[in-house]
């Protein structure tokens, strides 16, 4: 069979969830072919060695890359820089190797919508989150209790956290010249999104059919919590790529970028510790409503970094309110 779709699978040092990726993947039940391309960014636990026992068992679906050095650290994306050139499919299916697809009839389900709907350049669907161990921890990422065509204002407002990149499934052509604005983000997920949904039209599927795992030792959210000087560089980073992406689209969404940015420079603020930053006009808004719980994370992040980290709870509600506030 041709292939019509192929699985983008990165993996660092996850020895621990690699096989529930892999898994979730041979599960699947479909009437067209795919291909699985797994990239190790030069692990050194035993995640290339399972890799390699499922090539050897798998050999015409799996399909290995292996780095002797690891290319994350070198600023390289590497979800699109190395699997993406040797992709086949017609589609291209994200899943990181700490997380996991749980429909079996996934893929099926999207490319049915894709085929049906050339308009569409990418489709999406609900998530659950789980802890390491792979229970859930009762929280969904569900946009949507419908499901429907996704607004690009809502993806542009919904930064990173909005729709989970294991649920994603895009046409590959689009991503063949990706713009200057993906090229020179510190991430890719959050302007791979933005730039598909100025391609065509995003559908949402309102079911479950992935897991995406919480708290994981050396995830990018980890390994940007462990760095302070990393999260501000990154902070900087994203405020530069949405002013791009700004940019690359003439400004017509201009008024939800701006939006959108008073939260980005808010996370700034609260990574450099700059309480007095609030009083400045562009944070009045913010600052008269929120004060009290930006100051509070602002302090906790510049005088007790360690208890910051684990205020989840705390930084989610703050999310959460900025966000309502920016929609009111």
């Amino acid at each position: 069979m041709n292939t019509m779709v192929s699985i983008n699978c990165i993996a660092y040092n996850q020895e621990r969830y690699i096989s529930d990726a892999i898994e979730g993947f041979l599960r699947q039940q479909t009437d067209f072919g795919y291909e699985i391309l797994i990239h190790d960014d030069a692990s050194t636990d035993r995640t290339a060695g399972i890799i390699e026992d499922y090539t050897r068992r798998y050999p015409d679906l799996i399909k290995p890359l292996y780095q002797t050095e690891n290319q994350y650290s070198k600023g390289i994306k590497v979800g699109t820089a190395f699997n993406l050139p040797r992709a086949k499919g017609k589609y291209v299916a994200f899943c990181e190797g700490d997380d996991y697809w749980t429909d079996p009839e996934k893929l099926q389900k999207q490319v049915d919508y894709m085929e049906s709907h050339p308009e569409c350049s990418m489709c999406c669907h609900a998530v659950k989150l789980v802890n390491r161990g792979g229970r859930s921890v009762g929280r969904l990422i569900r946009p949507y209790h419908q499901s429907c065509l996704v607004p690009i204002e809502d993806l542009i407002m919904g930064g990173g956290t909005f729709i989970s990149i294991n649920s994603i499934l895009y046409r590959r052509e689009l991503m063949a010249s990706p713009p200057d604005f993906y090229l020179q983000a510190p991430v890719g997920d959050i302007p791979m999104l933005l730039y598909l949904s100025t391609c065509g039209t995003v559908y949402y599927f309102d079911e479950v059919m992935s897991a995406y795992r919480t708290g994981v030792s050396g995830s990018w959210t980890d390994r940007i919590n462990r760095s302070k000087a990393k999260e501000i560089d990154t902070r900087i980073r994203l405020i530069e790529m949405t002013d791009s992406f700004n940019r690359f689209t003439d400004y017509m969404y201009a008024d939800i970028i701006t939006r959108r940015q008073y939260e980005n420079e808010l996370l700034l603020l609260i990574a450099r510790g700059e309480v007095t930053a609030l009083k400045e006009e562009r944070f009045r808004h913010i600052g008269d409503q929120m004060g009290i719980y930006a100051v509070v994370l602002i302090y906790l992040n510049k005088y007790f970094p360690h208890l910051y980290r684990k205020l989840k709870p705390l930084k989610r509600y703050l999310s959460k309110k900025l966000s309502a506030l920016d929609r009111s």
